[in-house]
């Protein structure tokens, strides 16, 4: 069944339609818009709602994160195959100006960067990029910044091989 949903759909529509009805990020508003068939762009929003909505009336800062937590761990695992481990490290977010409505985020790799983790793992070491997305509210406004510190490594078949 699985393998036939993928042929059918696609592994990014299906990933896509996954995490929008995803429990927590139903219940927050977020919104998967864009997951690119090479994983390599997604496009996230989320409206402003009871459910996250904070005392002031502005977008509640865990759900910010919560917004954009996965998906660059998800980019790199797609990307790199199943050869690798791809883990969330560490992330902090720098709260900008508050977000009074929806708001979007968009993340996007590329061959820079994937060259430069295989580049750096290729000896079996573990590797620890920085990436970085920005939440933005729909004027353009900077809303958050959010640095995500992710662990990269060979899988340990793959440094014996």
């Amino acid at each position: 069944m699985r393998k036939w949903l993928m042929r059918r759909f696609g592994k990014a529509r299906l990933m896509r339609w996954f995490l929008t009805l995803y429990p927590p990020y139903l219940g927050a508003g977020v919104r998967v818009r864009h997951i690119s068939d090479d994983f390599r762009d997604i496009r996230v929003s989320m409206g402003l709602g009871r459910h996250n909505r904070n005392y002031v009336g502005t977008q509640f800062g865990g759900s910010l994160y919560s917004m954009v937590d996965p998906f660059f761990m998800l980019m790199l695992m797609e990307n790199l195959g199943p050869r690798y481990i791809v883990w969330d490290k560490a992330a902090d977010i720098d709260f900008i100006s508050p977000g009074k409505g929806p708001v979007f985020a968009r993340f996007s790799i590329d061959d820079a960067l994937l060259d430069d983790v295989r580049r750096q793992t290729a000896n079996g070491d573990k590797y620890l990029p920085q990436l970085q997305v920005d939440i933005h509210d729909g004027a353009g406004t900077l809303v958050a910044r959010v640095g995500k510190t992710l662990y990269v490594r060979l899988k340990p078949q793959a440094r014996q091989a």
